[in-house]
């Protein structure tokens, strides 16, 4: 593993946390926003390890579809859980008319515990 997926993937371990204890402060907007961080690092993490870098939101999701998914590397169900992630976070963070409910909150963080997990997997079997 490199210094730029060790920092990225404990960035994604970090934000996870967060994203757990906001859920339980009831605070389900920035619940639903950080959950999306830990999905987009761990995101990135496998990505560097594939040679590819992107400074953008939608730049790491098409990466990730081209360089993890499409190759075979990553299930598709994990391309689906980071569009997402990053449509609710933009939700929760832009649209003030429109309250992120208690079930979607947790639905994103339990989906962004499987990302983060299944991500850690597959770097880990790479380094075998």
């Amino acid at each position: 593993m490199n210094e730029e997926t060790d920092k990225e993937l404990s960035r994604a371990n970090k934000s996870l946390l967060a994203a757990k204890a906001l859920l339980e402060k009831g605070l389900f907007e920035d619940c639903v926003s950080i959950a999306y961080y830990a999905v987009l690092h761990a995101a990135k993490a496998s990505l560097f390890l594939s040679g590819v870098e992107s400074e953008t939101h939608n730049g790491v999701r098409r990466m990730f579809g081209l360089h993890l998914v499409k190759a075979g590397k990553i299930e598709t169900e994990f391309a689906r859980i980071l569009v997402r992630e990053q449509e609710d976070r933009e939700t929760g963070d832009y649209e003030v008319n429109i309250e992120i409910e208690e079930d979607t909150a947790k639905e994103r963080v339990d989906e962004a515990e499987k990302f983060v997990n299944r991500i850690e997997q597959y770097i880990q079997g790479l380094n075998e």
